[in-house]
């Protein structure tokens, strides 16, 4: 008797322990994206103001941690992007409203710049006198996710000065990205922003929420 008391506790604490690390990093996960309202880029764009739920399904990873989660063959979802990120924040209330309605309760979070906007994750190329250069090395965990994610990954491009497309010869994590993960296998990727919507900060008009919805009920519906 006392040993089945004695295990209930230690179920109790340990869904208490994963609900409070889920709730802080949701928490934080609201900080980060609500503390830009209001606030200008360096360029002086506007951010777009978002309202995060603060039961939202994001936790706070490290490529690392996904890569070894590959490698367990774990099934799970994972967003890349930055709070930083135009396009990220276009998408990110509908993400949340309907992974909530799918009753998707887990969401690995990976940033991929810093507070300053520099990159912390990926490769960047620049064009240079016509040649590509890279001028950042990405890390060597981000390397790992390019070849486990190349199934579903685009490739990086990039555009010269006449408007022509220029391949670096390997494929790119952008932002948003949301990837579903099956039994370690990447199964679908969804940027998660209308292909109608032309610029990042544009008015989200009901068309343009109604294709989001459809994009992320798709996506969740696994």
């Amino acid at each position: 008797m006392k040993k089945k008391i004695i295990l209930s506790l230690l179920l109790v604490i340990s869904i208490f322990g994963i609900s409070a690390c889920a709730t802080k990093d949701a928490k934080q996960f609201k900080e980060d994206y609500e503390k830009l309202n209001g606030q200008t880029n360096k360029s002086g764009k506007a951010h777009r103001s978002v309202k995060i739920d603060e039961e939202n399904p994001f936790i706070y990873a490290t490529a690392e941690e996904i890569v070894e989660k590959i490698n367990n063959k774990e099934t799970f979802y994972v967003y890349f992007g930055d709070d930083l990120c135009p396009w990220c924040r276009s998408a990110i209330e509908k993400a949340i409203e309907v992974a909530k309605k799918n009753k998707i309760d887990k969401i690995y979070y990976i940033a991929i710049w810093d507070d300053d906007g520099k990159e912390i994750l990926r490769d960047k190329y620049e064009l240079k006198d016509g040649e590509i250069t890279k001028t950042i090395d990405g890390t060597e965990s981000y390397k790992k996710l390019l070849e486990k994610f190349d199934s579903v990954l685009s490739e990086y491009n990039l555009t010269d000065e006449n408007g022509d497309k220029v391949s670096t010869g390997e494929k790119r994590i952008y932002a948003p990205n949301y990837i579903y993960v099956k039994d370690g296998v990447a199964v679908k990727l969804v940027e998660g922003t209308s292909e109608n919507q032309k610029d990042s900060r544009e008015e989200l008009t009901k068309e343009l929420l109604d294709d989001e919805e459809k994009i992320f009920n798709d996506f969740f519906n696994n």
